[in-house]
């Protein structure tokens, strides 16, 4: 009989301690800051990154929301610009990715640089996470023009102690399957490859904010 009572004591302990924990825990909001690659150009609502990476986070289990706050054809100049109202209060943790358009124009580096620079230093004075998804030079801007754009976001994610995702567009750039007919962005399956080869960066990203807000 006390066997019994103790187990029982013991379930009710155990059962008190889960519902606690989840009381405690919350879902993490999340913004994707970027151009017309994170807003899905061209494609159905619902295909874009930061839904079905939402989805794929979802699927294993977190807690997680993923705001779409994409804008096609922005620079690092345009998202500075509308940086603080895009990103609303109750944002934990934004995913950035810009500078495509910059290098398409020819921007100096140093500009983009600067802009993605401020960006951050605005985010994380609001206490935002900030996850910095890198960008490649196209070919056709020269080698020079290269060597000073590809760095600089291993440069602001060791300034700044960021998480980097190095490329945001590694498995599709090279693939023409796995993008739109102008050759520049991906496609439905495209972004799945681009969903599949960034999620565990941002897993690792929204449990340390878990840990963190939790």
């Amino acid at each position: 009989m006390r066997f019994k009572v103790a187990a029982l004591q013991f379930t009710v302990i155990a059962v008190s301690l889960i519902l606690a924990a989840a009381a405690n825990a919350r879902t993490i909001n999340l913004v994707g800051f970027g151009d017309s690659l994170m807003a899905g150009y061209q494609l159905p609502p619902g295909d874009g990154f930061p839904e079905k990476l939402q989805a794929a986070l979802k699927a294993k289990g977190l807690d997680v929301t993923i705001a779409n706050a994409g804008v096609s054809g922005d620079t690092t100049t345009g998202g500075l610009a509308r940086i603080d109202w895009s990103v609303p209060d109750g944002t934990d943790g934004v995913i950035l990715e810009l500078g495509a358009n910059d290098a398409l124009r020819g921007i100096p580096p140093e500009e983009s640089e600067k802009n993605l620079d401020q960006m951050i230093i605005r985010l994380k004075e609001r206490g935002i996470a900030v996850l910095l998804a890198g960008m490649m030079a196209p070919p056709n801007m020269g080698a020079d023009y290269a060597a000073r754009f590809n760095p600089i976001y291993q440069k602001l994610s060791e300034k700044h102690g960021l998480p980097l995702y190095a490329f945001f567009l590694d498995g599709v750039a090279l693939e023409a399957g796995l993008k739109l007919d102008d050759g520049m962005h991906p496609n439905a399956r495209g972004i799945d490859v681009m969903v599949e080869k960034m999620e565990p960066a941002v897993t690792n990203f929204v449990e340390a904010i878990s840990s963190v807000k939790n």
